[in-house]
């Protein structure tokens, strides 16, 4: 059974900088698309970044020019590296991939536990 775990997370001061990885544990006919999730207390799960299988990738608005999203096809694996880090950020972040574990199957949507990030003072 595929399963998407994910590593990095923690506290850090704002300004600073966090990696968050996130790897398929099983083998894997093919992934389409890779990506990060966040949802923080009392809010709505929002996108961060999301990476096509051609690797072009989306972010959203409020970590452009900030966060860098970035896979490892050979891995299986997906990165999100978070610089200028604000408390604003303090959420879990959640890694998401569409996986077609077998030929004869349709994709799936797959979601890591998540790893909670914390930027504090």
């Amino acid at each position: 059974q595929v399963q998407l775990v994910e590593s990095g997370g923690g506290l850090v001061q704002p300004g600073g900088s966090l990696r968050l990885s996130c790897a398929a544990s099983a083998r894997i006919f093919s992934i389409n698309a890779m990506g990060w999730y966040r949802q923080a207390p009392g809010k709505e799960r929002e996108l961060v970044a999301h990476i096509t299988s051609g690797g072009s990738i989306n972010y959203g608005d409020s970590v452009k020019d900030r966060f860098t999203a970035s896979r490892d096809n050979a891995k299986n694996t997906v990165y999100l590296q978070m610089n200028s880090l604000k408390p604003e950020d303090t959420a879990v972040y959640y890694c998401n991939a569409k996986i077609k574990e077998v030929p004869w199957r349709g994709v799936m949507d797959y979601w890591g536990k998540g790893t909670l990030v914390t930027v504090s003072s």
